[in-house]
């Protein structure tokens, strides 16, 4: 009897030091996934700031690539992204939840028609025309960005709510839920990392866009992309293509972290 107690006990041991074991590595491989995205970035950035540090650059090139320059075109570029991305949130999910609670096949292939010419369409012609029949700046860039990123967060959010079991929800109703708390407290949690991955695919599209917004003069990074080019400085257009790169990255790193440590436990 003794020997089969401590069998057991030693059996236990080693299962709790097995699972401790297993935690352990999977900590360090989240902890080293984690780093791969902002260390490619620093190296990348490094490289690139040696290089242009080793050329001659002449007075236009100097104009351009300083610090205070850079600064500028890239809070310009990273207010631009993430306002276009706040009002598709602030947008897309009520629409969503809407459409999906109306239960309408009709108004719901209404809606992603709509929002699939807006992001079929393509987005330096959006932005164009809209600087013809409008005005040219922030606000004509801002409101193609929003209609150009609209689609992946407004179709996570209605996949999300199918999702969401059925009997999950009538049973919370059963228990005398409104409706407005089943969507808040059931619906809405259950279906966010869905969610959250429209966004994190509709604030990547933002930073890739937002490149063509230099061209109705609402500044950004397009503005060294194209003077790069225009004025065959290649040294700017690399700046600025790798600077727009790295921030691509660093925002999907970021959303990345976000989409995991939002996701409610047990998902």
């Amino acid at each position: 009897m003794t020997a089969q107690s401590g069998a057991g006990t030693a059996a236990h041991v080693e299962a709790g030091t097995a699972v401790a074991g297993g935690l352990g590595a999977t900590r360090r491989t989240n902890a080293l996934r984690l780093l791969v995205a902002p260390g490619l970035v620093l190296l990348a950035g490094a490289a690139l700031f040696g290089w242009v540090r080793s050329l001659e650059l002449d007075s236009i090139e100097r104009r351009t690539i300083n610090t205070d320059y850079l600064l500028d075109r890239v809070w310009e570029h990273l207010l631009l992204s993430f306002a276009a991305a706040a009002l598709v949130a602030v947008l897309a999910i009520p629409v969503g939840i809407l459409v999906h609670r109306a239960s309408s096949r009709v108004l719901r292939a209404v809606v992603l028609g709509l929002a699939n010419v807006g992001q079929a369409t393509p987005a330096v012609g959006v932005v164009i025309l809209l600087a013809i029949v409008w005005q040219t700046g922030f606000t004509t860039a801002l409101v193609a960005l929003v209609a150009y990123s609209f689609l992946p967060v407004l179709r996570n959010t209605l996949t999300g709510l199918a999702e969401v079991d059925a009997p999950t929800c009538e049973a919370a109703r059963g228990m005398g839920m409104t409706r407005w708390q089943v969507l808040r407290k059931i619906e809405l949690p259950l279906a966010s990392p869905v969610i959250l991955a429209g966004l994190r695919t509709s604030l990547v599209f933002a930073v890739g866009v937002a490149t063509i917004a230099t061209f109705i003069n609402a500044g950004g990074l397009g503005d060294m992309i194209v003077n790069g080019l225009k004025l065959q400085r290649y040294p700017v257009l690399i700046v600025g293509s790798a600077l727009v790169a790295a921030i691509a990255i660093l925002i999907d790193w970021l959303a990345g972290l976000v989409e995991e440590y939002a996701r409610p436990r047990g998902l």
